[in-house]
């Protein structure tokens, strides 16, 4: 990688970490007003003692909005309350970190020197749409349908669940995403596929403190190279900014930070394989979501030494 290369790469980094982590100062002293309707099941987890409930890992679609923190009725707090959420130590955090790091990320992309127009588009796209279907999720969503399998099963019952609904914009801005960067159709539906896999992938991570964006961080060298560089490293950029927050149990990403980093990832990688290499990425976070349908990540994490280290790097446990 030529200096030039190294300083744009820098770049996008910088200013997209420095968007995500001004929205995030700025939205955790004033969140953004919401309207939020939530579902009766919703409501009823929304009475329960947050500290009392420890987080689980429950669906992957739609895992943290079941633990909204404000009281039915609280009018006057409602846009500040409406963000919070109780974690697995039942510390109240904060929500703002996901769109913070998708707005952030957008903006980085947006500004990225030196990219096509063409990953341009599905950089920012990506971001902000997988961004606010996940942020759907996170305030509206309730726990009646987890899992893959849970939500597929509500669908055959005529019931659209917002995890479903979620899947599918995913899934959809996935393969636009996609196709904006493939040269032919079955590299632009296996792409988009890698692309919804790798967003679910990293939300099923996002269970602990910190423990997505260390991921995130993991795939540098995957996402550093090749025409996606820029999109990898603003997405980077951004991740790097809400780490300090979300391992100081302030912040957490939810739904719409989570996802929209799995799916930047995604699209960065997509963005520099072949065939080939499209093809087992799919078959890597496909196998990943199936076998989170049977196995505890955590579970499995907490069992294995260098995970664990790993895993609780800059937390306590």
């Amino acid at each position: 990688m030529g200096l030039g290369r190294v300083v744009r790469v820098a770049a996008c980094a910088a200013i997209a970490g420095a968007a995500t982590w001004g929205f995030t100062q700025r939205w955790m002293r004033r969140p953004p007003p919401v309207v939020v309707e939530m579902s009766p099941a919703a409501t009823a987890d929304a009475t329960r003692s947050g500290a009392d409930e420890p987080l689980g890992e429950r669906d992957p679609f739609s895992e943290q909005s079941q633990y909204a923190h404000r009281q039915p009725g609280d009018e006057q707090d409602q846009p500040a309350s409406a963000w919070l959420r109780k974690n697995f130590h039942g510390e109240t955090v904060s929500l703002v970190a996901g769109p913070a790091l998708a707005t952030g990320a957008a903006v980085g992309v947006a500004l990225a020197p030196g990219l096509n127009r063409c990953a341009r588009t599905a950089g920012v796209g990506t971001a902000l749409l997988v961004g606010a279907v996940g942020l759907y999720d996170d305030l509206t969503g309730d726990s009646s349908s987890k899992g893959l399998g849970g939500h597929l099963a509500a669908l055959r019952e005529g019931q659209v669940t917002t995890g479903t609904v979620k899947v599918g914009v995913i899934g959809l801005t996935g393969l636009t995403g996609a196709a904006l960067v493939s040269e032919n159709l079955f590299d632009a539906v296996v792409g988009g596929a890698a692309v919804a896999g790798h967003a679910n992938v990293m939300n099923l991570l996002d269970l602990r403190p910190g423990r997505a964006g260390k991921t995130a961080l993991l795939h540098a060298p995957l996402v550093l190279t090749g025409t996606g560089a820029p999109i990898g490293a603003a997405t980077l950029g951004a991740v790097v900014a809400t780490l300090p927050d979300d391992l100081g149990e302030r912040t957490m990403l939810g739904d719409a930070g989570a996802n929209a980093l799995g799916a930047l990832l995604g699209l960065a990688m997509v963005a520099r394989e072949g065939s080939r290499s499209r093809l087992l990425h799919l078959a890597v976070v496909t196998a990943l979501t199936l076998a989170s349908e049977k196995v505890s990540f955590t579970k499995v994490i907490e069992g294995t030494p260098v995970l664990r280290q790993l895993d609780q790097l800059g937390r306590r446990p």
